[in-house]
């Protein structure tokens, strides 16, 4: 598929199917992901790839709202696979502390930990279109944050960005705030030269 056809197409499926995400296609998407910008060549990003059913029903538990259930999170539980995107500040502070990278500016004004990893998140997106699959890129509560981690053994100072569902789409066209919301024209968000123009 071309390019601006995958930039076209993305969009963040809520519903999934009932079928299984080839393993040899999801290898793809994930090293697919990893090809990302990093400053300073971190590598600060890292993915948990959950596929097994009770792997991915550990992470919902774990992220669970108190007393919360339906809505679009029903459709969402139905993937079968749930990618977590964990960021490593610790890894660009220290990257930023090497000797080539010395005279940097190390005030981090912007998080690039978070930069990089959305940046990650943001290919798997793609890369699932490109694979006829469907995804969503969503949030993860900083509840639970320790239990994520000790559920899967994350080390200590990884903090989710986010987290990603892979499958197979089951619904058709656009859902969630596209339906409610158009898209805006570039002449609003583009500004040439001057803001405003």
């Amino acid at each position: 598929m071309e390019f601006a056809e995958v930039v076209r197409r993305r969009r963040m499926v809520r519903r999934y199917a009932e079928q299984p995400v080839d393993p040899v296609v999801l290898d793809r998407v994930v090293a697919t992901a990893l090809r990302g910008p990093s400053a300073g060549f971190t590598q600060g990003t890292s993915l948990l790839v959950l596929t097994e059913p009770d792997g991915v029903a550990g992470f919902w538990t774990a992220t669970a709202e108190p007393g919360a259930a339906g809505g679009w999170l029903d459709g969402m539980r139905g993937a079968p696979v749930v990618v977590v995107v964990w960021a490593d500040e610790a890894a660009y502070r220290d990257r930023y502390a090497e000797a080539d990278k010395a005279r940097a500016d190390q005030s981090f004004d912007v998080p690039w930990w978070h930069v990089d990893a959305g940046m990650a998140a943001l290919l798997l997106l793609q890369a699932c279109v490109d694979e006829g699959l469907g995804a969503c890129f969503f949030g993860v509560p900083a509840r639970s944050w320790d239990a994520l981690r000790a559920a899967y053994g994350v080390p200590a100072g990884l903090v989710p960005t986010g987290a990603v569902t892979v499958g197979h789409p089951a619904e058709v066209g656009a859902s969630g705030s596209p339906t409610r919301r158009a898209r805006r024209d570039a002449d609003e968000l583009v500004h040439r030269g001057r803001w405003g123009r």
